[in-house]
């Protein structure tokens, strides 16, 4: 019953499911080394096969448990002799690669190296420990699943039906409880309930076989014997040692106090050194908790340190202590950044700047220190200046995340970051030659500083539309309206084993993103259709797939505008091309909640400003006029939807839905061009409509005050934006 074609095989959707990318490279023939890791009975061997089924490549296959180096070098001879005298390509398999040691393994190294071979390796191990880290590294490594339940009754119901291969040719029937039970016992296993099915259908007959079409009726009983139960056991030494501690590791940083309790009791109770546990619990603390909660580290350290006064049995008191601490405790991996910076560390040497470097020694002869800001003279006792080297200038290593007590951090540090960008965008300049303070409030150093801030506003707008979603590695998404690429590079690096797929508004978008994704491996970039959303067929044909988990995007009627028919139009083709527990996202602004004119002449913000309008009544009434602006007969429709238009549309076409109102803010400089078209009452429909219904006295009024407060620098503009969240 080893399954065939890729459609045979059951239960590893997440790699090899309609438009994976494993898929994709065995559909195109497009193989790299791979790695497959699983349990056994997941069907590691069985993929190989099926890759060998549909390559054009010549496919050989080793067991590890039996061959060695002279077997490798006899395949190895082959291939380069197929390679240079035909181009052919060859596919090794080796089943069991953990079953060699290194020497083994260093044999196949220059070999997949050069691309005289390409490995396929099947292990029960974890690679990253049995396998030779060289070739790790030249692999990608794909974990199968243990086969849940629904994919074990339907390897039993092929199995029975098959006439070929199974037991097709008898009418084969089960006791009530009997095929539950070697579901049951085969715990994920496929090989396991195969082999018990076959010896409770095959013992169960006097004679086998019996005669064609004769039933065959399996009791309980005999389900019982043809199967039993696994012992789960603990080894201090093997798998199932680190498979517990890791178990209860991510128990913690999942936050799952339970679990972690009866993950630590196992470990006690199979007598794991409790010194063990308190370090691994000390490296947590900083790890995945950090400065979310900077007291953990203490806290558990404190534990250790009181257990080693105690011991047993009181010591499970500070051990349960602990771990309870860190379960419950907020989580933050920013710690991690270390990593990256030592990275780039070893990269190359990058020189200290010279407005860093220590003034003490050279500052006389060669200006060491000169250009440096002593950041106490300044307000808030910080200003902003290049503190990496010029090779790294705007690299990020530290991303705080919004939970606890860097939480409250991370607003003051992204700010200071942003400022620190806006300081170093013009690499001809001094790295010290703009700085912020009180009187820096230059033109020039505005649009520096708000090019920064609408980075910030994109970024904000993006994880909102993210937190709406629970991506995992091999999930399909579909971006529309994605000429920004925003939301798609952030899919790519959130699904890289699913789909990315991107809609965008013509080939000139489309030549863009493709130019930014070269860099990428052939099977790893978006797919990206040039039109507006698709149907069902034309994402067959643009992406090889159909059916899509999350439908994303932001702003998708920005060009085109807003209406009831056009957000019909979308939910419908939404709802064909979503998988059944898909997930539709999309942020849109409607121009009714836009920024409004009157809200930046308000008195008290004229005041603040030292500016005097001649008529400060007519503020009231521009208000009120542009509210009846987005209420008045005969505006075009993409000017009066609001969200329960939005919501409307989606819900006819069966989804259920959540509208969010969002606040959004930005500092915006308004230039003569944004006041020519605003004012203009020929080609402006809000300006006609305002001069209607001010006059022209007043309208003019409004325009020579607002034309005075742009003289002034940025405006705080503010708008609203909907977030619609939409499930079937």
């Amino acid at each position: 019953m080893r399954p065939r074609m890729l459609d045979d095989i059951i239960g590893q959707d997440h790699i090899v499911g309609q438009g994976r990318l494993l898929r994709r490279a065995i559909q195109a023939d497009r193989i790299s080394s791979l790695i497959f890791y699983g349990p056994p009975g997941t069907g590691k061997t069985s993929l190989a096969r099926v890759i060998a089924n549909t390559t054009k490549s010549t496919f050989e296959s080793l067991n590890a448990v039996l061959a060695g180096i002279k077997d490798v070098r006899e395949a190895v001879d082959r291939a380069t002799e197929r390679r240079n005298l035909y181009g052919t390509r060859t596919i090794l398999f080796v089943d069991e690669v953990h079953r060699w040691n290194k020497a083994q393994q260093d044999a196949l190294l220059p070999w997949v190296e050069n691309g005289v071979i390409i490995l396929i390796g099947a292990t029960t191990e974890n690679p990253f420990f049995e396998v030779n880290r060289a070739l790790v590294s030249r692999s990608r490594i794909f974990q199968l699943k243990s086969l849940d339940k629904e994919g074990l009754f339907e390897t039993a119901r092929r199995t029975i039906a098959d006439k070929e291969r199974g037991y097709g040719a008898w009418r084969v029937a089960f006791e009530q409880g009997a095929l539950d039970h070697l579901v049951e016992v085969a715990g994920g296993d496929a090989r396991s309930l195969l082999n018990a099915l076959e010896l409770a259908v095959e013992t169960t007959p006097s004679v086998w076989p019996p005669p064609e079409s004769a039933e065959i009726y399996v009791n309980l009983e005999a389900a019982e014997q043809s199967i039993q139960r696994r012992v789960v056991l603990y080894d201090r030494d093997g798998d199932y040692h680190f498979d517990t501690i890791s178990a209860f590791i991510k128990s913690v940083r999942g936050s799952d106090p339970d679990a972690a309790l009866y993950w630590l009791a196992k470990m006690v109770k199979a007598g794991e050194d409790p010194a063990f546990i308190f370090r691994r619990m000390i490296i947590l603390a900083s790890e995945d908790v950090g400065l979310a909660d900077p007291h953990a580290l203490s806290v558990v350290v404190s534990c250790a340190k009181a257990f080693d006064r105690i011991g047993f049995p009181e010591g499970n008191f500070p051990l349960s202590h602990a771990c309870l601490y860190l379960a419950t405790a907020p989580k933050s991996n920013s710690t991690l950044a270390f990593f990256d910076a030592m990275k780039e560390v070893e990269k190359e040497h990058a020189e200290t700047p010279n407005h860093l470097r220590d003034a003490s020694r050279d500052s006389e002869s060669f200006g060491h220190g000169e250009g440096y800001i002593y950041p106490h003279a300044y307000r808030d006792h910080w200003a902003a200046q290049q503190y990496l080297p010029a090779t790294l200038r705007g690299k990020t290593f530290y991303t705080p995340s919004t939970i606890g007590y860097e939480g409250k951090i991370r607003e003051d540090t992204l700010r200071k970051r942003e400022i620190q960008a806006a300081v170093i965008l013009d690499d001809d300049k001094r790295e010290d030659a703009l700085t912020w303070s009180a009187a820096s409030k230059g033109r020039e150093g505005w649009f520096k500083r708000l090019s920064g801030g609408r980075s910030d506003l994109l970024l904000r707008d993006r994880d909102r539309i993210l937190e709406q979603c629970s991506i995992r590695r091999h999930s399909r998404i579909l971006i529309a309206n994605a000429d920004d690429g925003l939301l798609l590079w952030e899919a790519l690096r959130r699904a890289p084993e699913g789909l990315s797929a991107a809609c965008v508004c013509d080939e000139a978008a489309k030549s863009a993103l493709l130019g930014y994704a070269s860099i990428l491996d052939e099977t790893e970039r978006p797919l990206i259709w040039a039109g507006g959303l698709p149907s069902p067929e034309e994402a067959e044909a643009a992406f090889s797939c159909n059916q899509f988990d999350y439908i994303l995007s932001r702003e998708p009627w920005r060009r085109t505008g807003g209406c009831g028919a056009a957000f019909t139009e979308f939910a419908q083709k939404c709802r064909k091309l979503l998988a059944s527990t898909g997930v539709v996202v999309v942020l849109q602004s409607p121009p009714a909640l836009g920024g409004k004119i009157s809200r930046l002449l308000e008195g008290r913000l004229l005041e603040a400003e030292g500016i005097l309008p001649d008529a400060p009544e007519t503020v009231g009434k521009l208000a009120e006029a542009e509210r009846a602006f987005f209420t008045a007969e005969g505006n075009k429709p993409e000017l009066l939807w609001n969200a329960q238009t939005l919501e409307a549309a989606f819900m006819e076409a069966g989804f259920s839905v959540v509208v969010t109102q969002i606040d959004q803010k930005e500092e915006r400089i308004l230039t003569e061009r944004d006041m020519a078209a605003w004012f203009n009452k020929e080609k402006s429909s809000w300006g006609a409509f305002i001069a209607r219904e001010l006059g022209d006295e007043a309208f003019f009024s409004v325009q020579k005050t607002l034309s005075e407060r742009v003289k002034r620098g940025p405006v705080e503009w503010k708008w609203k934006s909907l977030l619609l969240r939409a499930v079937l």
